[in-house]
């Protein structure tokens, strides 16, 4: 069994026995891996506190294609990231983002799922306050880009037409996966749809930009623009909506916030 070492970031851990644990981890090298770390509870763990939820080091891991479950050799912590644990907006944040990872990355290298990864994380820890939420949606819509579900929104998802709307809203269709012009609408009206007022169809261009300045949402807006991420994942996750992503659903209602704070 080869020994893989790669960057790696821990998504989640789970108490496998008294003694050890197993955690899933994104990797540079592997992509999403779940691996056992054989003593990782015990005082003296050659872990230490390396594998703490969202920190970013080496993984060495023994590794096999037909394995679901490999074994963790080490993990040498290069980032804690314990800044986000010290704010609920941040951390709620990137355990959405982590989860997002966990359940639509593929176990096969994905070098730019892990870099947009990790960019998201630094930028939660890197951003103002008032840009926490801002920030967030951007690494989830950039994650879902590079995971092959960016949105469109400067064309017609369906023929292609450029959108160039005046004074009235544009329409985005979760399902088809972006947004559409009004020929397509008059033809095939979408089943569901949301209607964008123009600023928020501007600050959702902006927000899958990575190189666009960060748009500034208030809460009504910040609350619009993660109802909507959300549903567009659970969408394209599974649009049968069954599918459990607590981690999502905790950051888009700010379940920790008041319900004036959340709305």
């Amino acid at each position: 069994m080869p020994l893989v070492v790669t960057p790696a970031v821990v998504l989640r851990t789970y108490r496998y026995s008294e003694t050890s644990k197993v955690v899933r981890l994104a990797t540079r090298e592997l992509g999403v891996q779940s691996a056992i770390a054989k003593g990782a509870l015990r005082p003296k763990s050659r872990f230490g506190a390396g594998l703490e939820l969202l920190s970013e080091g080496v993984a060495q891991l023994y590794h096999r294609d037909s394995r679901e479950l490999q074994t963790l050799a080490a993990f040498d912590a290069e980032q804690l990231r314990r800044e986000l644990a010290a704010d609920l907006d941040r951390f709620a944040a990137a355990a959405a983002l982590a989860e997002l990872m966990v359940r639509m990355a593929p176990p096969a290298p994905l070098p730019a799922a892990y870099d947009t990864l990790t960019a998201g994380l630094d930028a939660l820890v890197g951003a103002a306050l008032a840009d926490v939420d801002a920030a967030a949606l951007r690494a989830l819509w950039r994650l879902l880009g590079v995971l092959g579900f960016a949105p469109a929104l400067g064309h017609c998802v369906r023929d292609g037409a450029a959108i160039e709307p005046d004074a009235t809203p544009v329409l985005f269709s979760t399902a088809d996966g972006g947004v559409l012009c009004d020929a397509c609408v008059r033809t095939q009206p979408p089943a569901s749809s949301t209607r964008l007022p123009l600023q928020a169809w501007h600050d959702l261009r902006a927000l899958v930009d990575a190189q666009a300045v960060l748009p500034r949402l208030d809460g009504l807006h910040a609350a619009a623009h993660r109802r909507l991420a959300s549903r567009f994942i659970r969408h394209h996750l599974d649009d049968s909506g069954t599918t459990a992503l607590p981690a999502l659903e905790f950051w888009e209602r700010r379940a920790w916030a008041s319900p004036s704070a959340a709305s």
